[in-house]
C-alpha cells in the first residue's frame, strides 16, 4: 500500500522523534528529524543557533530546509515544534504528507519538559509553567487546524501511540 510521507507535529517533548524513528521502521520509512538535521548540516547546536543569531534566523533555516527535503518520498518525518508557525512550511508541509498531531495536556507538557536543558524557548526569565502555556495557547489553533489527524498521548506509551496511529491509518 502506497501512504505518502507521514509529518509528525506537536509540542516540543511530544515524542515526535521517539515515535517517528518506530514509525519508519515499522512502514520501512525513512526517518528524518528536522531539527537533527539542521545540527548536521549546520553543524551547531539548534540552542547554540539561538543564542548566536536569535530565533528568526533559525526559521529562516528551518524553512530553506523544509522546502528541499519534502521532495522525498516514503519519509517519517519530526517537524519541529515551532515548524508551523510559518505558513510556506505549513503549505509545503501539508501538500507533501500525511500531518498528524501528537497532542498532549500543559500539565504532560511540564512534566516532560522541566528537566530539559536544551530547550531555547524554555531559557527564559518567566515560570517554566507559565512559559509552557503561553506556548502551547500559541500554537494550539495552528496544529489543530493543519493536522490531518490527532492523536493525544497524555499518559500512553510509544508503543501504544504507535499502535494508534497504525490504526487509524489502517495499516495493522
Amino acid at each position: 500500500m502506497y501512504l505518502k510521507n507521514i509529518s509528525l507535529i506537536g509540542f516540543m517533548g511530544s515524542g515526535k522523534s521517539t515515535i517517528g524513528k518506530i514509525l519508519a521502521d515499522n512502514l520501512n520509512y525513512l526517518f528524518i528529524d528536522t531539527d537533527k538535521l539542521i545540527e548536521y548540516i549546520y553543524g551547531i547546536s539548534i540552542s547554540d543557533i539561538f543564542k548566536i543569531s536569535g530565533e528568526s534566523y533559525f526559521r529562516s533555516i528551518e524553512n530553506k530546509i523544509i522546502s528541499k527535503i519534502y521532495c522525498n518520498k516514503n519519509c517519517v518525518f519530526a517537524c519541529g515544534g515551532g515548524s508551523f508557525n510559518n505558513e510556506d512550511n505549513i503549505k509545503i508541509i501539508r501538500q507533501n504528507s500525511l500531518v498528524i498531531y501528537l497532542s498532549m495536556t500543559e500539565e504532560e507538557a511540564y512534566n516532560r519538559l522541566k528537566d530539559s536543558k536544551n530547550r531555547p524557548l524554555l531559557f527564559v526569565e518567566v515560570d517554566l509553567k507559565q512559559r509552557i502555556n503561553d506556548i502551547m495557547s500559541e500554537r494550539l489553533d495552528i496544529y489543530v487546524n493543519n493536522c490531518d489527524l490527532k492523536i493525544d498521548i497524555d499518559g500512553k506509551s510509544v508503543i501504544k501511540v504507535i499502535d494508534e496511529i497504525m490504526s487509524n491509518l489502517n495499516l495493522h
